[in-house]
């Protein structure tokens, strides 16, 4: 008598704790929370990669134009529209027949 009972609070506990862990895994911290970080982590990763891969094209481009007398001339002229003397610039505006459409 005493061992079946003995047998019935064990199964009784360790349905307890069965459920317990079922459902702290499917509470706020469990799996579906871990999942979520997981895809914030790779997204912060991706992001991370992008701002890196910027910051080296914009690094190539300064020393671009440190290095290169044409480049810097021709940022110069194209920020401040200067032509060289007997020059002709043609300045297109474009946003009218993007409107039209």
């Amino acid at each position: 008598m005493r061992n079946s009972a003995l047998k019935t609070v064990y199964a009784i506990v360790v349905l307890c704790c069965v459920a317990y862990a079922f459902v702290e895994l499917q509470g706020p911290n469990g799996i579906p929370a871990l999942l979520a970080k997981r895809r914030q982590v790779a997204a912060y990763e991706k992001e991370n990669q992008d701002i890196l891969r910027e910051n080296a094209q914009k690094e190539q481009r300064i020393d671009r134009l440190e290095n290169n007398t044409a480049e810097q001339e021709m940022e110069i002229r194209q920020r401040l529209k200067l032509a060289k003397p007997g020059e002709k610039i043609y300045i297109l505006d474009d946003s009218n027949s993007v409107n039209k459409k």
